[in-house]
């Protein structure tokens, strides 16, 4: 008694049928595909690499040594420049 049988889900399918009717099942699919191509639009968007890295001043790169590190001469003098 808990099986469904063959002819359950051709009355089941027969109900959805006249419900949604033929275009209307064929619109709601075209709705999804488009929904899913956005998607994968917009993802594809947000892992587009950054523009051209802005020009270098010049100046070199400063380092700050870590706590409980003791400071090299690069940034002491790194340090005194900025000072």
């Amino acid at each position: 008694m808990g099986s469904m049988s063959i002819w359950h889900w051709i009355i089941v399918a027969g109900i959805v049928m006249l419900l949604f009717g033929r275009g209307k099942i064929s619109d709601l699919m075209g709705d999804v595909a488009k929904g899913i191509k956005a998607f994968k639009k917009g993802m594809a968007e947000d892992e587009a690499p950054a523009a051209v890295p802005p020009p270098s001043t010049g100046e070199p790169v400063r380092t700050l040594p870590h706590q409980g590190e003791p400071a090299t001469a690069n940034t002491v003098a790194a340090d005194r420049r900025a000072v």
